[in-house]
């Protein structure tokens, strides 16, 4: 059995609370030095709430204000893990952005149209 994972956080780095209970949220900014290193326990954790016993349903939460390309290839790699337990697990993802950045937006848009079977909800603040 797996518990949370929170990591708080940094200047370079988004706050990172995923909860057992279905609960997935990322927020902040996200251009870390090394974005594999930060992102390999946060797509671990992911895999293994999916292999054991998830929530009925599952609502990740992402509101980034700014993150760079390196970053943008591992939410493709969160969104797919997402991708492959759609068909088994309830899963809803709302895409938060503030009305006046723009880039977020359209951040958001390409993701819906690269996962368009999964729930992606574009939600502006």
């Amino acid at each position: 059995m797996i518990s949370n994972l929170h990591i708080l956080p940094s200047a370079y780095t988004p706050e990172v609370h995923f909860k057992t209970a279905g609960s997935l949220s990322l927020s902040g900014k996200s251009y870390p030095e090394n974005t594999f290193e930060f992102y390999k326990p946060v797509l671990q954790w992911v895999q293994d709430y999916f292999a054991g016993e998830p929530a009925v349903k599952t609502v990740v939460t992402i509101e980034l204000i700014y993150f760079n390309s390196s970053s943008s290839k591992l939410f493709f790699d969160f969104f797919d893990l997402l991708d492959e337990n759609k068909d088994r697990h309830q899963i809803e993802i709302n895409w938060l952005y503030d009305v006046e950045n723009e880039s977020a937006k359209e951040a958001g848009e390409d993701f819906v149209e690269d996962f368009e079977y999964l729930n992606i909800q574009l939600i502006t603040k």
